[in-house]
């Protein structure tokens, strides 16, 4: 039976709307009160499956005499390639399963396996050696280039024959929960004769998410993108901060700098490209064709969605804006040929963020910036607080999934709280 089929079912309990059923399976990195060693495990339910225990039990016997679950990251088990993911992952949901006895009545190696994921402390669950960012939203990009130009000329000439990215850093890449402290730099006013040094006052959140790639190519050899979903390993979450008055001012001629550097935050389960398999479609129409090299056909989009809510100091979270991946114009496998097609290599681990994911209503926008109209329409929370940009203290929590037949395939959450900047 195929780990993805829709009637598996685990021993494990698993709630009918938990992002961590049977069929997904997502790897992470954690510790444990009773373990600070850093190791690899799968969400299943509520719960964390230490595969390091498995391991050193025998049962995940994947390469003859090499440990690959017993680290501090997921680089050595993706560097063995994608037959070694596809045999850990059955193996894995073969134990899970109902009727499997080996794992479900050995209460010893249970107690030792098992870990209520709320006594786990997630880690960043990579080592990201390069970090690249699109801009693939149709509907982001007019919204943007309508506020900042005119509706007329909102998409710039290339945008509908280019993949849009800039390369990034991953050095400022962190896990979900990690503090986002506001950051300093220049801005300047309209009104103003030079630019002023000081913390932003426009931050802002940008709903994405990001592939990891899981077979590189070589400098000068480009990835085609008829293969490019199989150099990929699988998906997170991300929330790529934006601080907008500090970019406003920085971001002509070379792009964003300062304005993003602070911090990337990513969700810490990173769920399988096999496991999103029974959820992909049609993504929309490519008017005009795109140029052979990113000519793709068949179902390329991902059914995937996506939430965001922002938790005032104090008060409960509220849902500012849903969303859906489905809706992204440039697809994974057109960025990552695109990507690549000029020679430039790739590596194991490297994250590609979608870009901002926005939908044509309102209520689907994916940052701030749209939803408040660049803060001249606050959004109003249904507790009376108003919001042009995020304030200190404020949490945002992001989440997706994707919604099978009496299961779905979650990625959980990324949730960061704004910190005040340090003073100069």
């Amino acid at each position: 039976m195929s780990p993805n089929d829709p009637k598996l079912k685990s021993f494990v309990a698993v709630a009918r709307d938990s992002h961590f059923p049977i069929q997904n399976l997502p790897y992470g990195v954690f510790t444990t009160p009773a373990n600070y060693s850093p190791r690899i495990g799968v969400a299943i339910g509520d719960q964390v499956l230490d595969l390091s225990v498995l391991e050193q039990a025998g049962l995940l016997d994947l390469v003859p005499g090499e440990r690959l679950f017993n680290r501090p990251t997921l680089n050595a088990f993706i560097e063995r390639g994608r037959d070694t993911w596809m045999r850990a992952r059955t193996a894995i949901s073969d134990l899970l399963r109902q009727e499997n006895a080996r794992l479900r009545d050995d209460a010893r190696l249970r107690a030792r396996a098992f870990a209520p994921q709320s006594a786990a402390k997630m880690l960043l669950p990579l080592t990201i050696p390069g970090y690249t960012d699109f801009y693939s939203s149709k509907a982001h990009a007019t919204n943007v280039g309508s506020m900042f130009r005119d509706s007329a000329h909102a998409l710039l000439p290339n945008w509908l024959y280019v993949p849009i990215a800039y390369n990034g850093r991953a050095s400022s890449i962190v896990v979900s929960g990690t503090p986002v402290l506001r950051p300093n730099g220049q801005t300047k006013r309209p009104d103003a004769q030079q630019p002023l040094f000081g913390s932003s006052q426009r931050l802002d959140f940008e709903l994405e998410m990001a592939f990891v790639v899981g077979v590189g190519n070589a400098l000068g050899e480009p990835i085609s993108v008829g293969t490019a979903l199989s150099h990929v390993f699988g998906m997170v979450l991300m929330n790529d901060w934006s601080a907008r008055d500090i970019q406003q001012w920085e971001y002509i001629p070379l792009g964003p700098f300062n304005s993003k550097t602070f911090a990337t935050s990513i969700s810490p389960w990173i769920v399988t490209m096999d496991a999103l398999e029974p959820f992909r479609i049609e993504g929309p129409v490519q008017n005009p064709a795109p140029l052979p090299y990113l000519e793709t056909s068949g179902p390329q989009a991902y059914d995937i969605h996506l939430e965001a809510s922002l938790a005032p100091p104090g008060k409960p979270a509220a849902t500012i804006s849903r969303t859906n991946f489905g809706t992204m114009y440039w697809n994974i496998a057109q960025q990552l040929a695109h990507h690549t097609v000029s020679g430039c290599n790739t590596r194991i681990g490297d994250l590609m963020g979608s870009g901002t994911i926005s939908g044509a209503s309102p209520d689907s926008c994916g940052s701030l910036l749209e939803i408040t109209a660049n803060g001249t329409r606050p959004l109003r929370l249904q507790d009376g607080t108003e919001r042009k940009f995020l304030e200190d203290d404020d949490e945002l929590i992001l989440t997706g999934w994707a919604q099978g037949k009496d299961y779905r395939v979650g990625f959980g959450e990324v949730r960061g709280r704004i910190v005040a900047a340090r003073s100069f």
